[in-house]
């Protein structure tokens, strides 16, 4: 009975190393369209990510639950605030709890528009963070005007990007 747990926690390991490598490999890579995905916001409206082209669109992936996410959140609002006339913020949280991320939200002034929660029992697996590679989070992607997948980048580069284009 031991040897057969054994070879079962063996074949769970080595079936999330599949999934891993083949999220990693199969996602969208810079300079690709960004992967349009369609789901509804947090206020109940629809959404379909290639309706936001004609701006940046600043993909973030956070969790009420995550301290790096946690403590990134003023620099973000931060950004917006800044740059909200050249950048669309699109946050999506994976969550396990729907009630979870509201809170953190609140506290830190997510006030923007394009919010959206992603409730699933392994946060990870979510169909959204799963198109873009996402293994841990915080994770954030840059998607261009005409909806080309930029890559990832701290809030540092991405103000100085959009500093910079104001100027240029």
């Amino acid at each position: 009975m031991k040897k057969i747990s054994q070879y079962i926690i063996l074949g769970i390991i080595v079936l999330f190393g599949i999934f891993y490598l083949y999220t990693k490999f199969s996602a969208a890579k810079k300079g690709d369209l960004a992967p349009d995905f369609e789901t509804t916001l947090i206020d109940g409206t629809p959404f379909k990510l290639s309706n936001l082209q004609g701006k940046y669109v600043l993909l973030d992936f956070w969790g009420s639950w995550c301290g790096p996410c946690l403590k990134e959140s003023p620099e973000l609002v931060a950004l917006y605030k800044k740059h909200d006339n050249q950048l669309t913020i699109v946050t999506v949280a994976l969550e396990k709890n729907l009630k979870s991320w509201k809170k953190v939200a609140d506290k830190f002034g997510y006030t923007w528009k394009n919010q959206i929660v992603n409730q699933n029992r392994f946060v990870l697996l979510s169909d959204i963070a799963r198109k873009y590679g996402v293994s841990e989070i915080p994770a954030k992607f840059l998607i261009s005007p005409e909806g080309e997948l930029m890559g990832t980048y701290t809030f540092k580069q991405i103000d100085d990007l959009l500093s910079n284009s104001i100027n240029n």
